[in-house]
């Protein structure tokens, strides 16, 4: 990664399992395009964030590096379908070291077709910035919504932005992994929530929770999700009662008031280091992953279950790390409409590069875990970090870090 405080994001290649022709005959991967093909990585390099659809069926998404400038600072990138099932790709925008660099985090529309997105870094973004891409006259045009101040490696507002969320009245939600008022506990600050709120065409920032006040946690893995109520939710990567990091709500208040809750202090036992964004089913129950811990250090998908009396239930889904299951998830997981869940590992796997996987439920609330595909069998990619999505038939769609052609990363689709 560009960005010197990045905190773990482990690296494995993808691919399938053992020689068996049974298992070969079943893995129905395919590469869709293979990043870094062209001089100095004009075309992008290294995509992390989980990919997005619009309504015509183009995927978008980033790479951390890469673009037409000398930084390789990162890009927004758009990927068609053709004929003859191929993709064709075009550099939306290249970030430089005014706007910001080392793209991570996933890009989001709203109803107007604009994209959203967060950059770590970069001279005069130093902690990091959101921005918005508009479409207009046939060309993107970016937009610089705010910079994340710093002085002297302080950052009041955050730093590092883990990406931001839609939310009413057109407000941004969003966390940094560093940065804020305590740096006690945090040699680059523990963290923050923000809000940013658009009046008279500007954008105002608001941090709404500084992490590291006691047993709250430090250093959010990911950007948050949303309720109905307004309610935030997400994860940190450390603190908490035994120090392996927190799954957090945070509700708003009076007078733009938030208060903070830790639902749950993960013990290594049950995971710790958790990174992804959580999903909410129909019940409001809480599903998310922890890059390690676990029964065999592999780390852990896991469920948070609302009880009535307000308390929360956790429950291990699955470990990972026991033989070729993959390990060290760390993305999102996603319901299909059977109520099966999908995702990524970043290690482990048939090759040691991660994998794609698919957790169904069974009875007496077991889960059984089946490896999609394993990374790491000739061009197939290498290190997916992000998540997978579903387009209307069902095939699944994401990025490696990694592998590919020209081993800069892939875009990849994997038909059931």
């Amino acid at each position: 990664m560009a960005h010197n405080k990045v905190i773990i994001v482990l690296l494995g290649a993808l691919t399938f399992l053992t020689a068996v022709a049974p298992v070969f005959a079943a893995d129905k991967e395919k590469v869709l395009y293979s990043f870094c093909s062209q001089s100095r990585c004009s075309d992008g390099k290294g995509p992390v964030a989980t990919l997005v659809f619009d309504a015509a069926g183009n995927l978008y998404g980033t790479t951390t590096l890469g673009g037409y400038y000398g930084c390789g600072c990162g890009t927004v990138f758009q990927l068609t379908p053709g004929g003859n099932a191929t993709w064709s790709e075009i550099v939306l925008f290249a970030f430089d070291a005014y706007h910001g660099g080392d793209p991570t985090t996933p890009l989001v529309f709203d109803a107007a077709g604009n994209l959203y997105g967060t950059a770590a870094c970069c001279r005069y973004a130093a902690g990091g910035a959101v921005y918005k891409l508009r479409h207009a006259n046939g060309a993107w045009k970016e937009t610089v919504l705010f910079r994340f101040p710093c002085h002297r490696g302080i950052c009041p507002d955050g730093d590092q932005p883990y990406g931001v969320i839609l939310g009413a009245p057109r407000n941004l939600y969003g966390t940094t992994a560093f940065g804020g008022e305590n740096y006690t506990n945090c040699g680059y600050g523990c963290g923050t929530a923000f809000v940013l709120t658009r009046a008279n065409n500007r954008w105002t920032e608001n941090v709404v929770h500084n992490f590291g006040e006691g047993k709250d946690g430090y250093q959010p893995g990911a950007g948050p999700i949303s309720d109905a109520a307004g309610n935030l939710y997400g994860t940190t990567q450390g603190g908490g009662a035994y120090g392996a990091g927190t799954v957090f709500q945070l509700t708003p208040g009076k007078n733009g008031s938030w208060s903070e809750k830790v639902l749950h202090s993960f013990n290594g036992r049950d995971g710790f280091n958790p990174q992804a964004v959580l999903v909410l089913d129909a019940a409001g129950n809480l599903y998310g992953t922890a890059l390690g811990g676990g029964a065999f250090d592999g780390g852990v998908a896991f469920k948070l279950v609302r009880g009535a009396n307000g308390k929360w239930r956790r429950k291990i889904l699955h470990n990972f790390g026991n033989g070729n299951d993959g390990a060290s998830p760390s993305s999102e997981l996603v319901f299909d409409p059977a109520g099966n869940l999908y995702g990524t590992t970043g290690s482990g796997g048939a090759f040691n590069q991660g994998t794609v996987f698919e957790l169904t439920p069974g009875t007496n609330g077991g889960w059984a875990e089946k490896v999609l595909h394993s990374f790491g069998h000739g061009q197939d990619g290498a290190d997916p970090i992000g998540s997978v999505i579903f387009d209307a038939s069902g095939n699944l769609y994401g990025a490696t870090l990694s592998g590919g052609a020209h081993n800069g990363g892939t875009v990849f689709e994997i038909t059931p």
